[in-house]
Formats: structure tokens, sequence, C-alpha cells
């Protein structure tokens, strides 16, 4: 019997050799939202109902099976049904219910197919439950069903690590039952026949024990936190979720539902995610550009020349190698681009080393890789080119009328600058509306964030691609206009002056690096100019005068952590030590400026350093440098490691409220110095998010 469902419905029902198949075809990923949640129901309950269906089998059309739930539904009243009460009557059927799961059942959709009496998997499906990405738990039975089918250790892994797991995984830890290739319909439909006719048990997770006792379950959780202390720190989902198994071990299974619920309602509710589903929500929303309409079509690269094979030449031609794009590497010097080369086949031996890719896979793409001397042959017939040398305006000026004066007409120019005025640099050509920032962070093949800058005279077209460059990279792209260090660098610059005067006025860098990294930065400003090199950022070598502590280490040769010295000492590890020598300096230039001293509280040191950080954001918001807000909070969060759960500095100001960081402020900074935008928002009750 077959259901001739009307073009466009969310769900068909049909009957095959005495199996019922629900279908359920609401794209693009099946999420479960409510009109998607209403149909499961009725088809399952019209399963249950049909004397001409011995089972049921669930199923999805599109590349999916069900993604997750529907998440503009958070944070508002829940229609009913909702999936405990979908879940109760799939449980509570006389027939088996199987789910076929294809492309990947996460969050509800996993909790799903665990409601379900068995589960079938094409080879390539994937299972998981990441709502700790979100700053939540899973609400629907997931802390309740995994312990129970795969053990307190998988439950763990699954769902504190929140990453999906091979089919093939899901299968070894009991979550799937028969892993299926070709034709995932017909082979869910025989499974089912095959269960009906050898009167399989109608088997219930919530049925079943937890595999460890609490003393064990309690153990396990114990060695897991240490092993993976960093996914605790600062969020509050792990703990809970933490919490939700433990009740899975101690209570009964309707109990724990409960407990679980009320764990969720608790994350739901909390700043930290508030933080991360601002996020969530914030990148998607990064890569849309009001104003270029949907006729305006990217052009599609094929090639790729960079010129400069450092660091980050090197990093960015990774990166292309890495999406399958044949890159070639130009330098002035055959040793230099030979090194850059070298390095960059190292890099992806070590992806292959470690199991991230195949070997062919890794030859295939050192094949892609070319080198040459010779700058106008290597970009005449390039679609991109990508300039990443030294950060000098005139060299870059020069080195963009070379390629100029080389490159095919509808060549992409693009340059790598991190603070320089791209306008400068477009004018230097005689098509400034092909040319383009795309700024790469170090390492370039690594680091999420990449900012594509639109000078005053880039076209469309050019922005367009540049914006789909970013997610073929798998980059989070951020679009800026242009200023002096864009968004991210221009934003945390602050950061760096207020550590630099805070240091005068008591706090040693080793106590402020405390401090950031306590709040939930990787490393603190101090560390971070040690690693980039103190001679690196901002020292004018011509003009110095021992007139501040960065000057005074550089004179003395201290340039950080190449020079095992800085604002730190290093042994030959390059483990870093308090070092007396700067902290002499720090002391000497103190008491030559005539700061006042005094001891500082880990708190006072986040706000001084951070509220800078807020009022440059407000700038670049209200300059129009930034599209909106979020877009500040999401480069900082990928470009700086700015932590996840504070939401980025915006999102972070609005949390603590805008008049206590004006006011604090106004006595730092200076009345003058506030953005006038943060002022008017913190008068009229605004947010900057």
């Amino acid at each position: 019997m077959n259901d001739m469902s009307p073009p466009g419905a969310i769900s068909s029902y049909s009957v095959r050799d005495g199996i019922a198949v629900l279908a359920i075809n609401s794209p693009p990923v099946n999420a479960l939202g409510f009109p998607v949640r209403k149909a499961l129901d009725e088809g399952i309950r019209r399963a249950v109902a049909d004397s001409a269906a011995s089972a049921l089998v669930i199923r999805c059309d599109g590349r999916t099976f069900f993604a997750g739930a529907d998440i503009a539904e958070f944070g508002g009243e829940l229609k009913l049904p909702g999936l405990n009460d979908i879940f109760a009557v799939i449980e509570g059927s006389p027939k088996p219910v199987i789910a076929a799961i294809h492309g990947t059942a996460l969050g509800g959709g996993c909790e799903l197919a665990l409601a379900c009496h068995y589960r079938c998997a094409l080879r390539s499906a994937k299972l998981g439950l990441p709502e700790v990405s979100l700053g939540l738990l899973p609400g629907a039975g997931g802390t309740q069903r995994t312990p129970r089918i795969a053990g307190v250790a998988m439950a763990l892994d699954l769902i504190v690590g929140g990453r999906p797991i091979s089919a093939a995984k899901a299968e070894t830890a009991g979550m799937v039952d028969r892993i299926v290739d070709g034709d995932l319909e017909a082979e869910a439909v025989a499974y089912a026949r095959q269960l009906v006719t050898e009167k399989a048990p109608l088997r219930r997770i919530r049925d079943m024990s937890v595999d460890l006792d609490l003393e064990a379950a309690q153990a396990a959780i114990t060695t897991y936190r240490v092993a993976h202390s960093r996914q605790f720190k600062g969020f509050k989902a792990p703990g809970h979720i933490v919490q939700a198994i433990e009740a899975a071990v101690t209570l009964p299974f309707d109990q724990g539902l409960a407990r679980e619920w009320e764990l969720f309602e608790e994350l739901m509710a909390s700043t930290e995610s508030g933080a991360q589903r601002h996020l969530f929500f914030a990148e998607r929303a990064a890569g849309k550009v009001p104003d270029i309409g949907r006729d305006v079509k990217p052009v599609d690269i094929g090639s790729v020349t960079v010129i400069g094979a450092g660091t980050m030449g090197s990093g960015i031609a990774t990166a292309f190698l890495n999406i399958g794009l044949p890159v070639t590497l130009v330098d002035r010097e055959q040793q230099a681009v030979e090194r850059g080369a070298a390095n960059i086949r190292k890099t992806i031996a070590g992806m292959v080393a470690k199991g991230r890719i195949a070997e062919d896979e890794g030859g295939r793409r050192s094949a892609l890789l070319s080198t040459s001397v010779d700058l106008p042959g290597a970009v005449s017939g390039a679609d991109l080119i990508v300039e990443a040398v030294f950060e000098d305006l005139e060299l870059k000026k020069a080195v963009f009328a070379q390629i100029d004066a080389a490159a095919k007409a509808d060549a992409i120019l693009a340059s790598n600058t991190s603070f320089l005025d791209l306008d400068a640099i477009a004018a230097a050509t005689s098509r400034p509306e092909q040319v383009v920032g795309l700024h790469f962070f170090v390492p370039a093949n690594v680091m999420r964030l990449l900012e594509v800058v639109r000078g005053e005279k880039t076209s469309d077209v050019v922005v367009a691609t540049g914006m789909a460059l970013g997610r073929k990279l798998g980059k989070v792209a951020i679009l800026s206009r242009v200023c002096d260090g864009f968004i991210a660098n221009r934003a945390m610059a602050p950061r760096q002056a207020a550590a630099d005067a805070l240091i005068l006025e008591g706090p040693l860098p080793w106590e402020v690096d405390r401090a950031m990294v306590e709040y939930g930065f990787p490393m603190g400003p101090f560390q971070m100019v040690d690693i980039v090199g103190v001679d690196v950022i901002g020292w004018d070598r011509e003009n110095s005068a021992g007139r501040t502590v960065q000057e005074v280490l550089c004179e003395m040769g201290r340039w950080g952590q190449k020079k095992n010295g800085g604002y730190y000492d290093y042994d030959e590890e390059r483990r870093a030590q308090p070092s007396p020598v700067a902290e002499k300096i720090v002391r000497e230039m103190a008491a030559k400026t005539g700061a006042d001293q005094h001891r500082f509280r880990e708190p006072e040191i986040v706000e001084r350093l951070l509220y800078p950080v807020v009022n440059e954001g407000a700038k670049i918001l209200e300059e129009g440098v930034a599209l909106r807000a979020s877009d500040i909070d999401v480069a900082l969060v990928t470009g700086y490691g700015w932590p996840v759960w504070t939401g980025g500095p915006m999102f972070w100001a609005d949390s603590i409220g805008l008049p206590a960081i004006v006011a604090a402020l106004d006595a730092t900074i200076g009345a003058d110095a506030v953005s006038p935008l943060l002022r008017k928002l913190a008068a009229e009750g605004g947010s900057l998010t």
C-alpha cells in the first residue's frame, strides 16, 4: 500500500512488504521543529494502528537523517508534541520501530534513533550529540539512553566531547544494530521484516542497565575530567552533562529524564549557553553581505599564486592545497621558495602521520604545489594572486604594480596585509576594483578566521568571491572595511596598550598574563608578544630611545622567545619563566614615570585590559568597518581565542552592563576617548548585540 502525499508534503507514508515506512522531507537538514514533530507523531500513531503494517521504519529524504532540533525554537514556548512525547509513543509501540540512518543523526535526531527499538545505518552515516557546542545538553533522553546502550565512558566521550562518531564506531558501541550498503530503505525494510519473522523482542534502551555502578562511574568521570580539563574550564554544560549521566547511574529512567530536563533548563537560562548560541548564529550571519544581491555570483577560482614563501605565505598556500587548488609559491630567491615548499610538504606529511588524511591524498596535495622565482611568469595565468610579503607599504605597492603588469585581466589580486591601507595598495594598480584583502591569521592553514577586506573600489563580485573562498577553505569569513588593523587586530590593539600601561602601576607581565589566561584566553598579551617577537610589534628601531619597557628590551636584544628572552626567560626547550631582567626594567620604568603603584585583583586586570577592547569594538561598529557587532565577536573568538563562553567582547559587554563599562572607561582612558555609540547605548539602556 502506498500513500501518495501531495507535492511539498513534509512526510510520506507507505507500506512495503508488510512494513510501514514513514519518510520525512523537511530541507535542508530535517530539523525537528514543530511541523516535523507533528508529522512524526501522526505517522508513528498511524503505523501503530495500521493492521497492514507489522513494523515501522523511520527514515528521511534529502541529504541527512534528522540533524538536530530547530534552534530557532530555543527560548520560546515549545509547541507539543515534544520529542519525549513522540519517544513515548515509539517505545510503547507493540510493533518494532526501526530508525534508518543516513548522513548525520545529530542531537534530537540521535535521541530519536536511540528511542527506536532498532537502528540500521548506511556505512557513511555519523551519529552524535553535539549540544555541548551550544552550551546545552541533550534534553530528550540522550544523557539517559546513551550510558545504558553504550556505557558511561562512551556517553562522556560522545556528549561532553560533542564530536560525532562513525556508523562503525556506533555499531561497536551498540548504538547501531546493522550497517547497510546500497539502498537504505530497501535494506531497512528487509531488516524490519527479519525482526518480525524472528519475533525479535521490542528492545527498549530505557529498560537497560548502565554498565557501571556509582563508584565506578564517578571514577570514570574523574578520569575523563583530568584528561579533558580544557573542555570544562569556563564552560557550564560539561559539568551539567556529567550530573545528568550520574543521574542515569543512580536513578530510574523516568526520574533521570526529569533530572536531565532540570539541568537542560538551567543551561538554557545560563549566560554561557546564551553566549555560545549567540556565536552559533553570529557565524552564520557573518557570511551575509546585505548590499550584495543574490544575482552577484562568485568567480570560480581554479588556480592560485602566493607571493612570499615565509611562514604566512606557506600557510596560505597549504590552505589552498587542502581544498584541492593548484598553487604556485613565489619568492625572490630560490633558497627561500624551496624552504617554503619543504615546510608545506612537511605540514602535509604531518597530517598523513596523524591520520587526518590518507597517504594518497597527501601525495595528491603535494603534487599540486609548484614553485617559482619568476613573479611575472607565475602570476600570468593565475585566477587568484595572494600577496604575503613583508608588512611594508612601499614594498607591497611595488609588488602589486608588478602583479598588475603581468596578471590576466580577470584575475583577482589579494593582499594579506594585516594593518596597511588596502586602498593605497590598490591604487598602485590599474584595476583597483579587482583588489581585495584576504587577511589570514597565523598559522593560515589552521586558524579559522579570514578577514575579507573591501576596498573603496573593490567590486561586489570580488567581495562575493572572497567570502565564498572563505567558506570553501573551511574558515569563518568576516567582511571588513579598510582601516588600520581592520577588525580583529584593531579591536585587540587597545588590550596591549592597556597591558603596557598597567605593568607600570604594579602588576608584572606574568601576573597580567595569568589574569588573561584565567579569564579564558589561550595566552596573555606578553606571552603573545614574546612568541611573535618583541621587535615585531610596533618597535621603531630608528627612533628607539629607551622610553618604554618594550624599547629597552629591544635595545638589549631581548626580542622574545627567538632570542631566549623577552618579557620572560626561556630555557633550551623554550619553556617560559618570569624574568628578573624584565622585572627590573619594569620597576625602573615605573619609578621613572612616577606611576602610582598598587596591587590589582585579577578581575580588575581583566577590566583594565578588556573594557578598552569593547570601546574599540563600538568605534569599529559606528564607523561601519564591521557590518554588525556579532562579526566583531566572531572575529575575536576565532582570531584571538577570546573565550567562547563569554560570547566575544560585544556580547560580554551586554552581559556586564554598558553603564558600568562606560563609567570604568571614563575613569581610566578619559571621557573623550569613549565611543559615542557606546555612551549613547549605555544612556538609553540599549545593547551592542
